[in-house]
């Protein structure tokens, strides 16, 4: 086979996926002008002001975002999340480990893999496992790995070490974090 040969099959490969492109392309400009059949949310709307309240011109106020009721975002409370670790349960935090098995080993005398071995992390020093190479921010942290720091950490990583080397974004729910925990209290001797 030739380089002509290669070229021309090359060329067909671009051609098809122009084509395919194209087709794409067009019918997304073809449908923009339609309304969807059902709108996918309904936003929830403030209480409408009494009659007294409307401007003389007739026409009713826009709330303005003073107007409207702050609601706070939720919070994420740790030390609810490792109360819940003494009733969850390890096997299903065995489960979501899954998520961190990739970087974390959990077997007794394991070699780190990315992240360190996890086995008997909970009271074990922060930043403390020999042979690994911990962040700055890590190592300064102190203190010793108690659940309600571990499901701070493992919430959201980055914001309980900044400068932390862990690049994992975080466990969101709260009770896959407190089935991580007891699963992680059960690594030990």
């Amino acid at each position: 086979m030739d380089t002509f040969e290669l070229t021309k099959i090359a060329g067909a490969v671009l051609c098809a996926l122009l084509v395919i492109v194209g087709f794409h392309t067009a019918l997304e400009i073809a449908g923009e002008g339609r309304a969807p059949q059902k709108p996918g949310y309904t936003l929830p709307m403030p209480a409408v002001k009494a009659p007294s309240d409307i401007p003389a011109g007739g026409a009713a106020a826009v709330p303005s975002p003073v107007d409207l009721p702050a609601v706070p975002p939720p919070t994420f409370d740790a030390a609810a999340v490792a109360e819940a670790a003494a009733t969850a349960s390890p096997e299903a935090g065995a489960k979501v480990f899954g998520k961190c098995h990739s970087c974390h080993s959990a077997e007794k005398d394991k070699p780190s893999p990315v992240g360190p071995n996890l086995w008997g992390v909970v009271g074990r020093p922060k930043g403390s496992l020999p042979g690994f190479n911990y962040s700055d921010a890590m190592k300064a942290k102190g203190g010793d790995w108690t659940l309600a720091d571990l499901a701070g950490f493992v919430h959201k990583p980055k914001e309980y070490v900044p400068g932390t080397k862990m690049s994992f974004p975080g466990v969101a729910d709260p009770s896959d974090l407190a089935d991580l925990l007891a699963y992680l209290g059960t690594l030990k001797q």
